[in-house]
Order: structure tokens, then sequence, then C-alpha cells
């Protein structure tokens, strides 16, 4: 019975290091990203000039690829807890070496759903930069399209649909209750549900971190911050109703000062 126990802690040493050195390594593929670029502080989503340019499969690939790295850093964090608890479920179902295998058919699915997020994102921004570079009116509207995102975001944080998905995600012990499906098929569709509701949860932030945020890594670690206190501060609503009140302020003012979206963006407007 000790040695089964060592062996149980010994992987559930891996999995934690593991986690941990990809958190690493993704946070330092996003610092050095940002470092790289011309404009200090911002990441590369690679915009066209042309609207025949648009979207290549290349391109998507390439976005998606540097999306999930950043997703990975931003969300792991978070995800950990709910990771452990999950890895102690399936080796409770079975041998102990079977859990360390379906535990990342379980991260990757729930990563899976986050770079999928990846593919409107890329669309959407280029349809937006393509629109701003052939129409002066577009860039003009700008300040007034990032206010109403923020404005949303802000608003939905306040929404019953916000409470529910951050309730799961506060909560992974009531997820595997509720969700939990055996073998490895299980493990990949139990990360696809996990992450679905992470995605309703953050939907918003990660909405603004595209839009006024431009992607730029001061916003990267704001918001991966804002998403760890919300979903590891169980049972609060403090760092939700900050968080849409702050959104909101922040809508505020930019309709007020179009300016501000400018300093927002880094000056990349």
């Amino acid at each position: 019975m000790a040695s089964r126990g060592l062996i149980q802690d010994r992987w559930s040493l891996v999995t934690v290091a593991l986690l941990g050195l990809i958190t690493v390594i993704a946070w330092s593929n996003v610092i050095v990203q940002a470092a790289s670029m011309p404009m200090p502080g911002s990441i590369d989503i690679m915009m066209p000039d042309t609207i025949e340019s648009l979207i290549t499969p290349a391109a998507l690939v390439a976005f998606v690829g540097a999306w999930s790295v950043m997703m990975a850093a931003m969300m792991l964090p978070s995800a950990t807890p709910m990771i452990l608890l999950y890895r102690g479920a399936a080796r409770g179902q079975g041998q102990v070496g079977g859990a360390l295998p379906r535990t990342w058919i379980f991260v990757f699915g729930y990563l899976f759903v986050w770079a999928a997020v990846g593919i409107p994102v890329y669309v959407a921004s280029q349809f937006i930069h393509t629109a701003i570079s052939t129409d002066d009116r577009f860039e003009a509207w700008m300040p007034v399209a990032i206010a109403v995102v923020l404005a949303v975001a802000g608003a939905y944080q306040f929404t019953p649909l916000k409470r529910v998905c951050l309730r799961t995600c506060q909560s992974p012990f009531a997820f595997l209750i509720g969700h939990w499906q055996p073998g490895r098929r299980g493990a990949f569709r139990m990360g696809l549900e996990h992450a679905t509701y992470c995605v309703g949860c953050c939907w918003g932030l990660m909405a603004v971190l595209v839009a006024a945020g431009a992607m730029g890594l001061a916003w990267v670690l704001l918001i991966a911050l804002v998403v760890a206190a919300e979903k590891l501060i169980a049972y609060s609503r403090w760092p939700v109703v900050i968080t849409g009140s702050a959104l909101l302020g922040l809508a505020i003012l930019v309709l007020v000062r179009p300016g501000v979206a400018l300093v927002l963006r880094g000056g990349m407007m």
C-alpha cells in the first residue's frame, strides 16, 4: 500500500511538472513574439493588405498555432485544479499508470476547443483589418466599435449565463460528478465539455483582448490574471463584478474620449 501511494504521488508530481513546463514554454513564446515585434508589446497576427489575401490555409494554420500557444499560457494555470482532480478520478477507475494518458487526452480536448476559437478570431480580425486598410471611414468608427465590445463584455459579466459557466469552472468536483465519462474517448469529450464552459465564461474577455487590446502582451497578462482570479477564488463574485464594472467604465471613457482607444491598442489603430 505504501509503495502504491508513492507511485501515485510520483505520477501527480509528473503531471504538475509537465503542466508547469508547458505553461512556462507557452509564456516564453508569447513574450518572445511580443519582444520581436516592431511595436513593443504587440503580438503578430499576420494581417493581409488586400481582400484577396484575406484567408489562406498557411496563414490560418500559423495564426491558430500562435493563438493556441497563447491560450495554453493564459488558461492552463487556472485549469490545473480541474486537470489534477480528473487525474485523481481517472486513477480511481483503473490502474494508476493508465490515468496519465487519459489526463493528457483530457488536456488535449480542453486545448482543442480553445484552438478552434482561434478560427473565428482570425477571420473576424482579417475582415476588420482589411476594411480599415481599404476605407478610412471604418477607421473613424473604430473607437465606437471598441466601446461596443467593451460594453458588451462588461455587461456579460452580470448575466445568468456567465454565472452558470463560471460556477462550473469554479467547481471541478461537481463537473466530474455531472459529466463523468469513462475511457480515453470519454476523457477527450470531458475536455471538450469543460473547455466549452470556459469559453462561455471568458469569451467576452477574449473579445476585449483582440478588439480593444490588439492582443498586446500587457492585455494578455492582465486578462490571464482576471481569468485566474475569477476561476480560482471560488464562490466569490467580486472579481467578476470589478471586471464588469471596469469594462463598462472603460467603454464610456472611450466614447467620451475616442483617443483612449488608440492608447488601449498600443498605437496600432
